[in-house]
């Protein structure tokens, strides 16, 4: 199935009485589409459909017999939700799952086939349904217009993905607590004060505004006597999902913290992207970042683990 010479909008096809077949070309190797399309870090950023929709619940066990449960919120507060089961885990080439939105929707069949030729990748999404009836119910809801602006989505963070990979730290911290604790340990400046910074350092706040645009200023206090003025701005706040604040002094980069809670737990995500690649080695090398950013993580599960006592 080459993808030379094809359009990269959405097509839709139904070559069978119970099928929906959905295709896309994206200029990204099929690793890296499998792997934001079975990771909980990369979905919400882009399985969305219409806009207006946030995703603040999404759960994945990959593997056979494992099951998925995403859910959708829009502003207003409605809720849709849909949860399936693995059939069958290849990658990064198929996977095969059920999907189910509860009610009198049926379950249907999904089929997720990658190929890649040249750097891009070809995908084939088909849906099977119980029937000709079920099938067309599903036309008839606009799904195609959902499930369009979802695959645009994935076509511009997989650019993103590609082009910015280098000039990335990123950091994962598994923290024992569900993550509205965690969010909260993350925008109180009383607690970031606490535990913000690699070991051995402290921080006085002097300003926390946790609003887009507002303004995070604080100092850290070296254990060496030597004090860090830092200033960023907050970019993005989504309760108790998501923080995206921009670092404007000093080293300039955007910062996007996830909080993705399983079984009570939150896995803490931060990433900082950085204007260039060399920007990022050299706050590596200087600054000791990488290391600094799993103390710092590690000092906020210490945090809320004591605080929860």
């Amino acid at each position: 199935m080459p993808t030379a010479n094809r359009v990269r909008a959405t097509t839709f096809t139904t070559p069978s009485d119970r099928e929906i077949v959905m295709t896309r070309v994206v200029d990204a190797p099929r690793r890296l589409v499998f792997e934001v399309w079975t990771n909980t870090e990369h979905l919400p950023h882009w399985m969305l459909g219409p806009s207006g929709w946030t995703m603040p619940v999404c759960e994945i066990d990959l593997r056979p017999g494992g099951t998925w449960h995403f859910v959708w919120r829009r502003s207003d507060g409605t809720e849709m939700g849909m949860r399936g089961v693995y059939r069958e885990i290849t990658p990064p080439g198929r996977l095969v799952s059920t999907e189910s939105w509860g009610g009198d929707w049926p379950e249907t069949l999904n089929t997720l086939i990658l190929f890649e030729e040249d750097g891009k990748t070809a995908i084939t999404q088909t849906v099977l349904y119980p029937s000709k009836a079920a099938r067309d119910a599903a036309l008839q809801t606009g799904m195609t217009s959902g499930v369009s602006e979802s695959f645009d989505r994935l076509a511009e963070y997989l650019a993103d993905a590609t082009n910015t990979a280098g000039r990335e730290i990123v950091t994962t911290r598994v923290v024992d607590a569900p993550r509205a604790v965690v969010f909260e340990a993350w925008t109180d400046p009383k607690q970031v004060a606490q535990w913000w910074g690699p070991n051995g350092f402290t921080n006085t706040i002097h300003e926390m505004d946790v609003r887009p645009g507002g303004v995070w200023r604080f100092v850290m206090h070296g254990p060496d006597g030597v004090d860090y003025q830092n200033k960023s701005v907050f970019d993005e706040i989504v309760k108790p999902e998501r923080l995206v604040y921009t670092h404007v002094s000093g080293p300039k980069f955007q910062a996007t913290a996830t909080f993705d809670e399983q079984g009570g737990k939150t896995t803490v995500t931060m990433r900082a992207r950085f204007e260039t690649a060399a920007e990022r080695d050299r706050t590596v090398k200087v600054f000791g970042a990488v290391e600094g950013a799993k103390q710092t993580l590690g000092r906020l599960a210490e945090h809320v683990a004591q605080n929860r006592g």
